[in-house]
């Protein structure tokens, strides 16, 4: 059930990037709230396990605001407390998002928030 939700957000992140700015996909995420529910102990693995399948049978690319939208979005209905975070590294620049649970880069390589300056967390 998981992966289809996953692909109904990838879908819907691509109708607001069409038609909204950055700005509405932002307020958005930052708008969602953590469903009261307590989160398994296997729910973050379930999550990032749907947005990867998702992501492999999507018919576009999924960059990594995409991904980070909404695995935030699918941790958030199951009861955890994660973050989109958007960082950038100066030289060469590059920009990039991710999502953390506790502080904790989850589905990224382990690196990344030592290689990219945090901008938000949201």
């Amino acid at each position: 059930m998981l992966f289809f939700k996953a692909i109904l957000a990838l879908l819907a992140y691509d109708v607001l990037d069409r038609f909204c700015r950055f700005a509405t996909i932002y307020s958005t995420v930052k708008g969602w709230t953590v469903a009261p529910r307590p989160a398994h102990a296997d729910t973050i693995d379930r999550v990032c396990n749907a947005v990867n399948y998702a992501c492999v049978w999507y018919p576009k690319q999924a960059l990594c605001l995409q991904r980070s939208f909404v695995t935030t979005h699918l941790l958030r209905k199951q009861g955890v407390q994660a973050h989109m975070v958007l960082g950038a590294q100066k030289l060469p620049f590059k920009a990039h998002a991710w999502v953390e649970v506790d502080g904790r880069a989850i589905n990224e390589r382990s690196n990344v928030q030592a290689t990219y300056a945090v901008w938000d967390r949201c």
